[in-house]
């Protein structure tokens, strides 16, 4: 099992998160955690109030994934516990319409960067409600009626485990190739 202090990551690979934030086509590099696995960063996919998602290349496993860091400029205690809440119970999750937590580490602490905290978990090809809202402006009754059908299983999945999600919106529900959302 990866614990956060074992994972080891280069100065240039803490960089690359960063520049990450604010190119997101360019190929960013690689993370090396504990032999013989490597994240091998390909670009940004969003931008949230506390964190980026990038997409990622799992070479262990050889299958992309989206991994989530706290965003450098929110490291303080507060986001920092949060954000480190927000990985535990990702980790007791198992709900069909909830992504579920693959792992967990931290990016170590140089001379430039605080310690960034992050988890992957399964890359989702598909498209986010607010893409398909802004195409079709609006949406088939049934289709609304099973998207929010399944939102509302996973919140109340959530909610009765004493998770309140505070930013459900277009953009953070996707449907994914195999109709799942």
């Amino acid at each position: 099992e990866l614990k956060g202090e074992n994972i080891k990551a280069s100065l240039e690979s803490i960089r690359d998160f960063d520049a990450a934030s604010q190119r997101s086509q360019q190929r960013l590099g690689s993370v090396t955690l504990p032999p013989p696995r490597e994240i091998q960063l390909d670009r940004e996919l969003g931008r949230g109030g506390m964190a980026t998602v990038y997409l990622a290349r799992e070479l262990k496993h050889a299958r992309q994934v989206a991994i989530k860091v706290l965003r450098p400029e929110l490291v303080g205690v507060l986001a920092r516990e949060r954000f480190l809440r927000e990985i535990r119970l990702s980790s007791e999750f198992t709900h069909p319409h909830i992504l579920p937590l693959l792992d967990s580490g931290t990016v170590p602490a140089s001379a430039d960067f605080p310690a960034l905290p992050f988890y992957t978990m399964p890359y989702v090809e598909g498209e986010a409600l607010r893409a398909r809202l802004v195409r079709e402006k609006q949406l088939p009754v049934e289709d609304a009626v099973a998207i929010a059908r399944d939102v509302a299983a996973a919140l109340g999945y959530a909610h009765a485990r004493g998770v309140v999600h505070r930013d459900i919106k277009p953009s953070n529900i996707y449907a994914c190739r195999y109709g799942h959302r």
